[in-house]
């Protein structure tokens, strides 16, 4: 049962590693220094779009207004978060290990009101080459394959209902005053706003990952991308008039205070963000490295969950086997040493394996773990899905263990 479960929550982030054939546009670009974005309407198809959001199953973690509901075992978030609540349907044992070894998912943005919060252009470019936005959170919105066309679709879709916000003018708002307000009413214990001024990138301390306001506070670095004044102005006043629920507290402010924290946010002059770096790429190992190790360490700590036979998952194999989330079925089990050696089935039909050389050389299987890295630096390749999908890029230590084995003939 623990199988069926820990793959439902975990179905969203590990989407295969074959090639995707579609071209992906570049992510998004940083806004002018000091500027505003002007609200855009999605030129997308909002009936088309509604399709789109139910054939990529989003609400298995998202849940919002006009979204079907998921049951219990398909919902990750909502089954983890019962799960550390005690109130999942399992025996005090169960519940007990599970919740040392069920770490993601417990917190996801809600989708309630996004029309009125975001920009469709934001998203349709969020949707294609997802950015870092939640820094505390240790998951990422998975790069699914999705068409331009389809982004905007989608980004239609979800701001349909967008009412025509009158505009609001920063005119004679200060941003230095709005630091001030935005320091002393302790917002730093949440957000992260990469790139500001000195001593105002990093929080005051760093948060509990699995403390839900953290871990959904977006970075502030996106703001001017994603949202307008007006929209901002009227998200500091009243967040809960927004979006009923969020955990965002309303503040004690004036409407000048309001427009000198949205001027801060808006428009300091933002300095480059720090480059995260692709980890160097380790020699294989001198020593041994057999199938127990490589599958504890990788392949049944984390590829499994969307790689696996359907008896084994009880009742289904996960997208990188048996399909879903956009995905072909790809028949690639990686819970076993036969089902990896068999590969995967490719667009025509044919099987392949996961550790032919690409151009370079390099083994498949190791190219996908490695492109995984460079997405974390902002070098997604728009042909090759880094895996894993949505978590953190592999350490290069483990990269190097199934290299390893691979490199020593993949020993049993």
């Amino acid at each position: 049962m623990i199988r069926a479960l820990v793959l439902a929550c975990m179905l969203v982030l590990f989407l295969g590693c074959h090639r995707d054939e579609r071209e992906t546009p570049p992510g998004p670009a940083s806004s002018a220094v000091g500027t505003t974005p002007v609200a855009v309407a999605p030129r997308g198809d909002p009936e088309h779009g509604k399709a789109l959001f139910a054939q990529f199953e989003c609400n298995r973690c998202h849940t919002g207004p006009e979204l079907d509901d998921t049951p219990l075992d398909k919902h990750c978030v909502r089954c983890h978060q019962q799960i550390h609540a005690g109130t999942y349907r399992a025996s005090a044992t169960t519940l007990a290990k599970w919740q040392k070894t069920i770490v993601h998912f417990r917190d996801v943005p809600a989708l309630t009101s996004v029309g009125e919060r975001l920009q469709g252009e934001w998203i349709a470019r969020f949707l294609l080459n997802p950015v870092d936005l939640r820094p505390h959170m240790e998951t990422t919105m998975p790069r699914l394959a999705l068409s331009p066309d389809e982004a905007r679709d989608i980004a239609a879709y979800l701001t349909k209902n967008a009412p025509a916000a009158p505009p609001v003018s920063l005119e004679g708002a200060s941003a230095a005053k709005g630091w001030e307000v935005f320091d002393a009413k302790g917002c730093r214990q949440c957000h992260q706003f990469t790139g500001a001024p000195a001593a105002r990138v990093e929080p005051l301390v760093k948060p509990d990952p699995h403390t839900p306001a953290a871990a959904l506070a977006p970075d502030l670095r996106w703001a001017r991308e994603r949202v307008g004044a007006a929209e901002l102005v009227r998200w500091i006043s009243d967040p809960q008039a927004v979006k009923p629920g969020t955990l965002m507290p309303k503040l004690d402010l004036t409407p000048e205070e309001v427009k000198n924290v949205a001027a801060f946010i808006l428009q300091s002059e933002l300095a480059q963000p720090p480059q995260k770096p692709v980890p160097a790429r380790l020699p294989v190992l001198a020593r041994r490295v057999s199938y127990d190790e490589v599958s504890r360490r990788v392949f049944r700590n984390t590829c499994w969950h969307c790689h696996a036979e359907p008896d084994y998952a009880i009742g289904d194999g996960g997208p990188g086997n048996t399909g879903g989330f956009g995905f072909k079925p790809r028949g690639l089990n990686l819970a076993e040493y036969d089902g990896i050696n068999a590969g995967y089935i490719d667009d025509k039909g044919e099987r392949r394996s996961i550790f032919s050389a690409m151009p370079d050389g390099t083994p498949r299987l190791v190219a996908a773990l490695v492109a995984r890295q460079r997405e974390e630096a902002g070098q997604a390749d728009p042909a090759l899905r880094g895996m894993p999908l949505g978590l953190p890029a592999l350490s290069a230590e483990d990269v190097q263990i199934v290299e390893t084995w691979i490199a020593q003939g993949r020993p049993q």
